[in-house]
């Protein structure tokens, strides 16, 4: 498994103001089948979301943990009374593996728009694969359980978006680190993929621009970084697009296995 450079994004505007406007562009593109399929998910982040969100400074957490992470705010998230009867059922199954949450090499979405996967990588060692102010954020709760990233590219090879599924032991954990990365999208992110040689694609140069979108779904946040291949900051509406289509396709497919009734 090998990540590359972090990326910065595009603009300089409010990040959780601009993390609204992107939910909310993702939601009207969405088709009836996926609005279904992704039912569960979406109303199970609405129920966390009216539960207690708790934020301090992180002061009690002490010394020791203090010397080891970054600081970061102490993050305590509860579930609301009327959260699912089904959820207990759903957390005792096991994370979703890598060939469940990225089935196929070559992809076709339903807009025709075609996606070739490139690298496939796993580790139940999430450390690895995240910026430390998220590991530090998790190690808060009760732990990551897995995190699989696939690199895709578009058919021009061009683009390189890296989506990402982290798996939770709790609801509550994810729902932190979902929140938290709304609202500091570069603060609290997962690293993109560097493309394997064989591949024959170009490393994004360090610092280049990017796209930064996530999704949670019962137990999972599904990350996606996209990028264009040279480094270019030009035709963000074009790689905002691809990012965008590759995270929900992703989310489907995570969605279908974490809570497959609601398929």
């Amino acid at each position: 498994m090998t990540f590359g450079d972090q990326g910065m994004p595009y603009g300089a505007v409010d990040p959780y103001a601009q993390w609204v406007a992107e939910q909310e562009r993702i939601r009207r593109r969405r088709r009836t089948r996926r609005v279904v399929a992704a039912g569960t998910g979406v109303l199970l982040v609405a129920a966390i979301t009216a539960g207690a969100v708790l934020y301090t400074d992180g002061d009690d957490r002490g010394a020791a943990a203090a010397a080891s992470s970054p600081a970061v705010p102490s993050v305590s998230v509860t579930l609301p009374s009327d959260a699912p009867s089904s959820l207990p059922s759903l957390l005792s199954r096991p994370v979703i593996r890598p060939e469940q949450a990225f089935p196929a090499k070559s992809v076709r979405l339903a807009d025709g728009s075609r996606y070739e996967r490139v690298d496939l990588a796993t580790t139940s060692d999430c450390a690895e694969g995240m910026a430390p102010e998220l590991a530090a954020l998790i190690e808060q709760g009760q732990g990551c359980e897995r995190l699989t990233a696939a690199l895709f590219t578009d058919p021009d090879r061009r683009s390189q978006v890296t989506v990402t599924v982290l798996s939770f032991r709790r609801v509550e954990d994810a729902s932190s680190v979902f929140a938290m990365a709304s609202m500091d999208p570069v603060t609290y992110q997962v690293v993109s993929l560097d493309p394997p040689p064989e591949a024959g694609l170009p490393t994004v140069p360090p610092g280049s621009a990017g796209v930064f979108r996530r999704l949670m779904t019962v137990r999972s946040v599904v990350f996606a970084n996209g990028q264009w291949g040279d480094g270019s900051e030009q035709d963000e509406a074009a790689i905002t697009e691809q990012t965008e289509d590759l995270l929900q396709y992703v989310d489907d497919n995570v969605v279908a296995y974490e809570d497959p009734d609601s398929v």
